[in-house]
């Protein structure tokens, strides 16, 4: 078994991580009924009878819980399976009605796949096992009844869809970078909202440590999170708490645990299932789900453009790196937005627009807490300032200070911007030429240490001429009329 790079040991140990994330799926109604899954309504308001599992009723197959499936599994390069089988899932809960979840163990709809990502500028990989079907069970009330529990079903039965991985992630940044991709996709291909606040999208980390080349550590999985400032968090406290155990000599038990945010602690909730102790069998009242090849080849041509083939696209038609492609693709706003800057602008400038999208935009839309649909800068309005700086008329740092008045002021015009402020480049070469000389005359140290072979020293001039020039000589044409002039 290879070592992990030692930039990926914790105090001498590997950290091991897989996740189970839990989808809730954008269906109108449940599962396995017609009851409604909309979010907020009052308790038990929302739970039919199939859903309390009263006798002599029956579950049927939810259609569009199984397109939204196919969809996810088009969208990861998984295998669709032609059949799969749906199972009881046994464990008693106050909040599961039947006294058992239906889900899929055996034979799942969506196996294998993978998702993609950048964490930096390094690309990873992690490999999915499989995506089943199952539904959710209901809440459990602690807070609001003093000595007692309340139960509210209006969630059981909501369709989820659980994305489970491999064990590939070594570290709780990498973690979280998949958990966020994950995030996007399923948004973006619009089979979850979500929304994490409401449990659309929750998920459960498994983490494990080990000495490099060992083999793998006893796992404790971390339930239920809903943040990935709080995923971060309980992933970092849980490896060191894992390693400490070790190191004092104390055996990892397999459990599930709960993160707190108010400590920033995991606490063990309950000794970890398997499968055997679930008592996992065919359910009766459901046969096997068919998969026709024809409705697959329907969803897909039904699908929106991927963030991976767009990304793809982006480097094929506007030379941009994979990483820039893949940034822009991070949600169909910003790539959208990113594209029609290109279409109402000058056609060569895809990597400056590129640039100024995932610079000075999203530094703002970040600071601000915007959406890109709420950015005050329109992306024909962003095109027309790129199309100033490519054209000469202004620097990029000039252009910086017009973005900030149009940030600011959704009626400002680029151009009356521009001359307001005095922002144009000068384009008198004899000016320019005559502010290089009395630049070089002056610094006759900087001139001697530039031709020993210095390139700092050019940087000094440079400036020098961009102060003398307040700021309005283009920085290209002053490194090409410097460089001859010291040439000669």
């Amino acid at each position: 078994m290879s070592k992990a790079p030692p930039s990926l040991l914790v105090q001498g140990y590997e950290v091991v991580i897989g996740f189970e994330t839990h989808t809730q799926l954008s269906t109108q109604s449940k599962i396995f009924s017609r009851a409604s899954t909309a979010f907020g309504a009052e308790p038990n308001t929302q739970a039919c009878a199939v859903d309390l599992a009263l006798p002599g009723t029956l579950p049927v197959m939810n259609r569009g819980a199984v397109e939204r499936a196919i969809q996810l599994g088009l969208a990861l390069g998984s295998t669709i399976a032609p059949r799969s089988v749906f199972a009881r899932k046994n464990y008693f809960y106050p909040d599961l009605p039947k006294g058992y979840q239906i889900s899929q163990f055996e034979i799942p709809v969506v196996q294998g796949g993978s998702v993609e990502f950048f964490l930096g500028d390094e690309k990873k990989t992690v490999r999915l096992v499989r995506a089943h079907l199952e539904e959710d069970a209901g809440k459990s009330l602690h807070e609001e009844f003093i000595g007692q529990t309340g139960i509210d079903l209006n969630r059981a039965g909501t369709p989820l869809l659980e994305i489970v991985t491999e064990p590939d992630m070594r570290s709780s940044a990498e973690a979280v970078a998949y958990a966020k991709e994950l995030h996007k996709i399923v948004t973006w291909i619009g089979i979850c909202d979500g929304n994490m606040q409401e449990g659309s999208f929750r998920c459960d980390a498994n983490v494990s440590v080990r000495k490099p080349g060992a083999p793998l550590g006893t796992r404790r999985e971390i339930k239920n999170l809903n943040s990935f400032k709080f995923m971060q968090q309980a992933i970092d406290f849980e490896v060191r708490w894992q390693i400490e155990q070790i190191e004092d000599g104390h055996a990892i038990q397999q459990a599930t645990v709960l993160f707190n945010p108010d400590t920033g602690e995991t606490r063990a909730m309950r000794t970890k299932e398997d499968a055997a102790d679930y008592r996992y069998f065919p359910d009766p009242d459901l046969p096997p789900l068919v998969v026709a090849a024809e409705w697959v080849e329907r969803v897909r041509s039904e699908m929106a453009e991927l963030p991976r083939v767009m990304a793809a696209r982006f480097g094929a038609d506007y030379g941009l790196s994979e990483y820039d492609a893949t940034a822009l693709t991070q949600s169909k706003g910003i790539a959208r937005y990113f594209e029609a800057a290109i279409a109402a602008g000058q056609p060569a400038q895809s990597k400056l627009a590129a640039n100024w999208v995932m610079g000075e935009v999203a530094r703002r839309l970040n600071a601000q807490d915007l959406d890109i649909d709420q950015a005050p800068v329109a992306a024909d309005t962003l095109a027309k300032l790129l199309d100033r700086i490519a054209d000469g008329t202004i620097s990029n740092n000039a252009a910086k200070q017009v973005f900030e008045v149009l940030w600011t002021d959704t009626q400002a015009q680029v151009d009356a911007v521009i001359e307001a402020k005095g922002l144009k480049q000068m384009n008198d070469t004899g000016a320019l030429e005559a502010i290089v000389d009395t630049v070089v005359a002056a610094n006759p140290k900087n001139v001697a240490e530039f031709k020993a072979g210095n390139e700092k020293a050019l940087n000094a001039l440079v400036g020098q001429i961009m102060k003398a020039s307040a700021g309005k000589a283009n920085p290209g044409q002053v490194n090409a009329l410097l460089k001859a002039k010291l040439a000669g």
